[in-house]
């Protein structure tokens, strides 16, 4: 009996070593498998020119009874601010279709629509101190898509962009022209965001009227992207006018899966992005390539999906861009985040809500120095005035 224990003993360990040796060593092509489409691209019609005047189309919107608005969501312990500028908001809500049957989700998928409410309310919430938050439902590509080199997968990220172009001119027209607007967007929201920058922002107006573009969880190409996008780098915590952007690990961290993903889109320019470098802002210290200990994080909202709640935690996780441009947070936090950590320590999915308050006010520093640069140039406007 005690034999046959032990062979038992002996065939777990064999498999179990076996298995860890598929994960390791074919983890991309078992991701590829379970996650993209199979079938052909399914080319959708242009939505409707005044698509976005639709209160549905919009997850969050002005005009929303605040419960039912999910940028409006406080965790328990935060308070209520407004935000002197009163800056407009546009979020674009990260993935939350993960199916395999088509390339692009239906505005009807009522799984997508449901997590990408609970991402609105986690990742858009620390911006609510605005005027208001605007968050546009759209055609999203699969989580498929960034998992492969096909060509169906850029036609499908070229679908959901239309939308958001769609979407990025509504909230322009509702925005009136003095007021500043503050850009985010998470994962597919930011490699979206990326491209309304060059096409929207970049050599406008209304590079003059925004306070930050937040483009986290996608990385931003130091050479391929940030010039087209008509704003720098933030520097400094105090800069405005800037782009900022952070993709977190904790450590050990394997990066290998999504850098592959990295290398299989163009940048900006139209070039391979290969291994180029890219942007790492430290939502801790709001500086570029900054590092932060513990002490400094102001609370990290532990989200709830089940019930739709969360809590702030504070004082838990550092941060530091290290010399791979990911932002580590050393190792693992001892929080229940572990039920949506990816492969590798890839803490993706927190990217905004390890740094919820700090992000909150990242938010208001910045506004506060946009107001005080414009003041600064109509006072010189005046005085040159008054010479001439």
């Amino acid at each position: 009996m005690a034999r046959k224990f032990l062979y038992g003993i002996a065939v777990c360990v064999v498999l179990y070593i076996l298995i860890r040796l598929i994960l390791t060593f074919y983890a991309e092509d078992l991701t590829e498998m379970a996650f993209v489409p199979n079938g052909p691209f399914h080319e959708r019609p242009a939505l409707a020119g005044n698509a976005y005047d639709k209160p549905d189309m919009w997850i969050a919107r002005p005009g929303m009874a605040q419960d039912a608005d999910p940028a409006e969501w406080l965790p328990a312990g935060a308070q209520r601010t407004i935000d002197p500028a009163r800056p407009y908001v546009f979020f674009i809500h990260p993935t939350s279709y993960i199916e395999k049957g088509d390339w692009n989700a239906d505005l009807d998928d009522k799984t997508s629509r449901k997590y990408a409410r609970l991402f609105v309310q986690t990742m858009a919430s620390p911006f609510n101190a605005a005027e208001a938050v605007f968050a546009p439902r759209y055609r999203q590509a699969a989580i498929g898509a960034f998992l492969t080199g096909k060509p169906q997968a850029n036609a499908a990220l070229d679908l959901a962009y239309r939308d958001i172009l769609a979407a990025f001119d509504a909230f322009l027209a509702q925005v009136p022209e003095d007021r500043p607007i503050v850009l985010a967007g998470h994962s597919q929201g930011a490699f979206l965001l990326r491209r309304l920058l060059r096409d929207r922002i970049a050599g406008t107006p209304l590079a003059g009227r925004v306070i930050a573009a937040y483009a986290t969880g996608w990385p931003v190409s130091i050479d391929h992207d940030l010039p087209k996008m008509g704003l720098p780098a933030c520097e400094k915590a105090d800069d405005s006018g800037c782009v900022l952007s952070w993709l977190s690990v904790a450590d050990p961290a394997d990066t290998a899966m999504m850098m592959a993903a990295y290398a299989r889109r163009k940048g900006l320019d139209g070039q391979p992005v290969g291994q180029s470098a890219f942007l790492c802002t430290n939502p801790l210290t709001g500086t570029r390539d900054g590092a932060g200990d513990a002490s400094q994080n102001s609370g990290t909202l532990v989200p709830d999906f089940k019930t739709a709640s969360g809590e702030l935690k504070r004082q838990v996780v550092p941060a530091a861009c290290g010399p791979d441009h990911f932002l580590h947070i050393g190792p693992p936090p001892k929080l229940p985040l572990d039920a949506f950590v990816l492969p590798g320590n890839n803490y993706h999915v927190f990217d905004m809500t390890l740094f919820w308050s700090n992000l909150r006010a990242d938010v208001a520093r910045r506004s506060a120095a946009w107001v005080a640069k414009r003041s600064a140039v109509k006072q010189a406007a005046t005085k040159q005035k008054a010479r001439n």
